[in-house]
């Protein structure tokens, strides 16, 4: 017999115990495969309220249409890049997101990523393990007093700069447009900043328009004591120009997060000493989580009540 609760499904990964937050407030089908989503469409698609996403996953055109009594989509993080957008308006199906629940998670996960890739602590960490000692090694650099070049300067780019205060680091920034009230450096075109910066950090949304932005040009501007940093998606960097300036070593180093073709790494960046990875947990902690799973439950109450919604697209 179906419940009493409106009707979820989950196409993104998220823990039991969140999955349990939510199921007190609807019924949860958790269907972060596409043959579960396909299995659950087919079973409950005139049920269906709302499907809970991330932007790397989306929700299509199509799949909007298969769902007739759809309500709202919702994107768990700040990325809504596959969802359309468009089309949701056309059919009156809400669509929100997690805006500001994971920038405070994502910007100590982008410092981690900067500090470690400059002073070589993932090597570092395994060569001392192998009895290697100090004297035998060259000396890292500082990443105090580096100049931080920002690739998006929004609400995690502006966290980023914060913190790369306290490290004395000068700050600059891309954006479409000067940002109002910035005290950051502006730079008109990313040569320019790519150019100017030590370290290259990109915090842009993906999609189509961001494609491969980070090309070979860009990473010979920021030149051999260049460091790149992405914790944005990896759609933005081109990967193999990437794995040739790291081979070359025509830039000293990468941090990624993302990286193209998620969760399958690259095979080309598998052995790449001067590359410091991590699975694309920039934005994952459990008070990060908490904070996404209140905000799509206060986004839901308010789309029940006929709201505004907090965080709407």
């Amino acid at each position: 017999m179906p419940s009493s609760l409106p009707l979820l499904i989950i196409m993104n990964p998220v823990t039991q115990a969140d999955r349990d937050q939510i199921a007190q407030h609807f019924e949860v089908i958790f269907a972060p495969s596409p043959e579960q989503y396909a299995q659950a469409v087919a079973e409950h698609a005139a049920r269906v309220d709302i499907v809970m996403t991330i932007g790397a996953i989306g929700l299509n055109a199509q799949q909007i249409d298969a769902l007739p009594n759809l309500k709202m989509i919702y994107a768990m993080g700040a990325g809504y890049e596959k969802i359309d957008l468009a089309h949701a308006r056309l059919r009156g199906v809400k669509v929100a997101h997690g805006a500001g629940t994971n920038d405070s998670c994502v910007a100590d996960h982008a410092m981690g990523l900067m500090i470690a890739i400059i002073r070589g602590i993932p090597r570092l960490d395994q060569l001392t393990r192998q009895g290697v000692w100090r004297t035998q090694l060259p000396l890292p650099p500082n990443v105090s007093g580096k100049k931080l070049g920002i690739v998006g300067l929004g609400c995690i780019g502006e966290k980023v700069a914060t913190r790369a205060r306290a490290f004395d680091m000068e700050i600059g920034y891309f954006n479409r447009r000067p940002r109002p009230g910035s005290a950051h450096r502006y730079f008109p075109t990313l040569d320019e900043l790519a150019q100017w910066c030590d370290v290259l950090l990109v915090a842009i949304p993906g999609g189509d328009s961001t494609l491969h932005l980070i090309n070979a040009d860009v990473l010979a501007k920021l030149g051999a004591n260049g460091y790149l940093v992405n914790i944005a998606r990896g759609s933005v960097v081109d990967t193999a120009a990437l794995e040739r300036a790291l081979r070359a070593q025509t830039i000293a180093g990468a941090a990624l997060d993302v990286y193209e073709g998620e969760p399958q790494l690259p095979a080309g960046l598998a052995d790449l000493q001067n590359l410091v990875l991590t699975p694309h947990v920039a934005g994952w902690s459990p008070e990060a989580m908490q904070s996404m799973v209140q905000k799509f439950l206060d986004n839901a109450r308010r789309l029940y009540a006929g709201e505004p919604l907090l965080t709407p697209l």
